[in-house]
């Protein structure tokens, strides 16, 4: 029972630690963009790639998640 409760805890670390990490690189392109002087139009499409990035890795944990909640994988 303990164990599933450290697996449990490990993977809620996990993804938090993903989630710190998508925000400060977020933090940093923010920052580089302003810096460098880049067009709205260039910005847009950094946030969008960035974006579909993060939201990929999302929707594999969700598949995932699904998955084996279902007994599948």
């Amino acid at each position: 029972m303990a164990n599933q409760y450290i697996q449990q805890f490990e993977t809620m670390g996990l993804y938090f630690g993903l989630a710190g990490i998508f925000f400060f690189i977020g933090m940093a392109i923010n920052d580089v963009l302003k810096k460098g002087d880049v067009p709205k139009f260039g910005r847009y499409i950094v946030w969008l790639v960035l974006f579909l990035g993060c939201s990929g890795f999302i929707a594999k944990g969700l598949i995932q998640a699904f998955w084996q909640g279902a007994g599948v994988g």
